[in-house]
């Protein structure tokens, strides 16, 4: 029996699929960002990626009001008002119709199926950059486990490929379930946002314990892992959340077990995404921690022993 027969998931949901990636992991890479995710970081980069359902975003100032969408929508879930073309969520049934009718592309369809094979065809096309630079595939999202069935077949078809696999994660995934995983990955790019507890589930909607305990068993296992920190002002980039982040990660080991810590400073992009979807913004702010900071904050970090990076 195949593993994807073993585990009855033949689609996922992708956001999208981006080539010649530098960012995600080592060498050139294609990162493939999954749907879905169990935090809700008020910074987010991607907000569109949060929910686990696909939608089709209408952007209002690209519209002609030509009404090809209204033409083709046979749930008749779309009118036209003085704003624009109004949807109506109960009637629509995200086909996708007025996203291929649409002349202007005011129309997108944020999310899409895909199956192992149509992944596997995008992620193929850059074999000679990945062999050439030490790169690979990076899953990422969203939270790319919440998707776990489907990233196994998908981890599995790159491994027989000899692709490099590489998973980012939030860590917030039931134990087994990151383990499974781990059995099929060659790199975590593993994300932590905070050290205060009550700071960490206020911001993302999730508890920092299990994500902290997740790591430790990955680095037990002897798995190869890059942590990244986004820096965010006024949230964790103070002198006692950087000491206790050095603590803790060098508690573990330091450059023995963690090969490396990237910073990535917050960019105010995330919030001009947040408002474009129709998502509250939540930081006081949008101000982006100065270059200057965002050394000492290294310097800090590589005062406990870390090897330290800004980037990718």
């Amino acid at each position: 029996m195949g593993l994807q027969e073993e585990n009855g998931v033949d689609r996922g949901l992708i956001l999208d699929i981006r080539r010649y990636s530098v960012h995600d992991g080592p060498g050139i890479r294609t990162t493939v960002f999954f749907k879905g995710c169990p935090l809700s970081c008020w910074w987010c980069h991607n907000p569109e990626s949060q929910g686990v359902t696909p939608f089709v975003h209408y952007d209002v100032d690209r519209c002609l009001r030509c009404l090809a969408c209204l033409e083709v929508c046979d749930a008749g879930a779309l009118f036209l008002t003085d704003a624009g073309v109004e949807t109506d969520s109960n009637l629509c049934t995200v086909c996708g119709d007025c996203v291929v009718a649409c002349p202007a592309h005011a129309r997108r369809m944020v999310g899409g199926g895909y199956s192992v094979a149509e992944v596997l065809a995008e992620v193929e096309k850059d074999r000679l950059f990945y062999d050439e630079s030490g790169g690979g595939v990076t899953f990422s999202g969203g939270e790319p486990l919440v998707q776990w069935r489907f990233l196994l077949g998908v981890l599995e078809a790159c491994g027989e490929r000899g692709i490099h696999r590489t998973v980012d994660t939030s860590g917030m995934v039931a134990p087994s379930t990151l383990l499974r995983v781990a059995d099929r990955t060659d790199l975590f790019l593993y994300d932590l946002k905070s050290m205060d507890p009550i700071r960490h589930e206020r911001t993302t909607g999730a508890p920092l314990k299990p994500i902290l305990d997740n790591l430790v068993r990955l680095l037990q296992a002897g798995l190869r892992v890059w942590i990244r920190l986004p820096l965010i002002p006024g949230f964790n980039d103070d002198e006692d959340n950087v000491d206790r982040t050095g603590a803790f990660l060098a508690g573990l080991g330091g450059m023995e077990r963690i090969e490396s810590v990237h910073l990535l400073p917050f960019h105010k992009a995330a919030k001009h995404k947040h408002l474009k979807f129709g998502m509250a913004w939540r930081l006081k702010g949008d101000a982006q921690i100065p270059p200057d900071r965002t050394e000492e904050v290294r310097a800090h970090l590589e005062s406990h022993g870390l090897t330290v990076k800004i980037g990718g």
